[in-house]
């Protein structure tokens, strides 16, 4: 019996180990103006099309209210604004991306959705100093891909003013 759960255990640690293996260093590429951004896939929980948002009055502008997704209450944020972008209207790439952070669920309106890649750790360098650029502060990590520089995002400091 105690050889049984010991095979159990390690089929299970496997399991977790393969899992960690097909999201770890992926990442859901995303634009937003001119410029490509991404977000840890672990965190996404979905995709949707934009629909009508709530707005809740004497929030930061970046804030463009909430909406109900299927019973749950998810407030909404603008990268545009919040990356002092010029606002553009919404069409039919403006998508939502449902992310949960802290047991929360956040939506963020990006531009356009492109896929999931997978970025090594040893394509990845820290941004230049946030003294230089303002948003420095939303990017935790600069991702190299084959043609093209990403902006791997911290999700967190999106949704705090300091």
């Amino acid at each position: 019996m105690k050889e049984e759960n010991t095979d159990l255990e390690q089929i299970n640690e496997d399991r977790i180990s393969a899992l960690a293996d097909t999201i770890e260093n992926k990442f859901l590429i995303f634009k937003v103006g001119h410029e490509n951004f991404g977000i840890e896939i672990s965190i996404v929980h979905e995709i949707i099309n934009i629909v009508p948002i709530t707005q809740v009055p004497r929030t930061p502008n970046y804030l463009k209210g909430i909406i109900n997704l299927r019973g749950d209450i998810v407030s909404i944020i603008d990268l545009r604004t919040r990356f002092m972008m010029e606002e553009v209207e919404y069409d039919d790439l403006t998508c939502i991306i449902v992310v949960e952070q802290e047991g929360e669920k956040i939506g963020i309106i990006v531009d356009e959705v492109f896929e999931v890649k997978y970025i090594s750790k040893k394509n990845m360098s820290p941004p230049p100093s946030a003294k230089l650029v303002y948003s420095n502060k939303f990017v935790k990590t600069l991702g190299n891909t084959d043609d093209k520089v990403i902006l791997l995002v911290d999700v967190k400091d999106l949704f705090y003013d300091e």
